[in-house]
Formats: C-alpha cells, sequence, structure tokens
C-alpha cells in the first residue's frame, strides 16, 4: 500500500512500542506519539496544509519521522536518539528533490541517503 494511502493511525504509542522496521498498513501520527518532544509535533507546520510528521521506522538507535510527502514535494525528516529524545537532527527535502540538514557526525548533508547512512554509522 503506498503511504499516502495507508489509514492514520491515531492509537496512543510509547517510544519503546514504536516498531523497529517500516510500517506498511497504516501511518503512525507524530500526535500519537506519548513521549514526543515538541519540535517533532510542530515539525511540518511551515508546508502547505501543515502536515503532521508519521512514524517511518528506526535505523539503530535512531527513530526516523517525516512530515510531508515522499516525493513531489517540501517535506523534512526528523531523527531523535532512543536514550535521549533532545538529540535530534533533521533534515530538509525540497520539492526538486535537493537536501539541506547535519548529520550526527555533524557533516551536512544535501542527500536523503547520506543523511540516513550518517545516523547508521553514529549509535
Amino acid at each position: 500500500m503506498q503511504y499516502a494511502e495507508r489509514p492514520a493511525d491515531h492509537t496512543p504509542i510509547h517510544t519503546t512500542d514504536l516498531p523497529l522496521t517500516p510500517v506498511r498498513d497504516r501511518n503512525i501520527m507524530g500526535t500519537a506519539w506519548i513521549e514526543a518532544p515538541p519540535s517533532l509535533l510542530t515539525l511540518g507546520d511551515d508546508f502547505p496544509g501543515q502536515p503532521t510528521a508519521e512514524y517511518k521506522r528506526r535505523i539503530g538507535p535512531w527513530i526516523l519521522w517525516r512530515a510531508g510527502p515522499a516525493k513531489h514535494g517540501d517535506a523534512r525528516y526528523w531523527a531523535a536518539h532512543v536514550d535521549d529524545l533532545a538529540c535530534v537532527f533533521t533534515l530538509r527535502v525540497f520539492c526538486d528533490g535537493s537536501a539541506q540538514g547535519a548529520g550526527p557526525s555533524g557533516e551536512q548533508h544535501s542527500r536523503f541517503r547520506s543523511w540516513k547512512e550518517d545516523l547508521r554509522d553514529h549509535s
């Protein structure tokens, strides 16, 4: 099922219960995450339609969310370390597919893939 076709899941969920792998049958909404920091709850506020962040997966100890579409639109990814939800990194993805954001290494990234690899490599 395409991400845009998945039903929004507003069932309250704790950090420890977030799945390790991508969820393919529904979109877990950021507003359902009981421990959600304010920076996640406002992740899409500056985009048209103010999209709510949706859970994507874990990358090692990082919890990954996205506000906005996966393709063909402005989006922002947000990752926090599971043991320290104040340790947050974001990546802004633009309509043209370019991106901008720092990873845990301190390196600036212009591609989503390299940003994800930075998360993977820095537990």
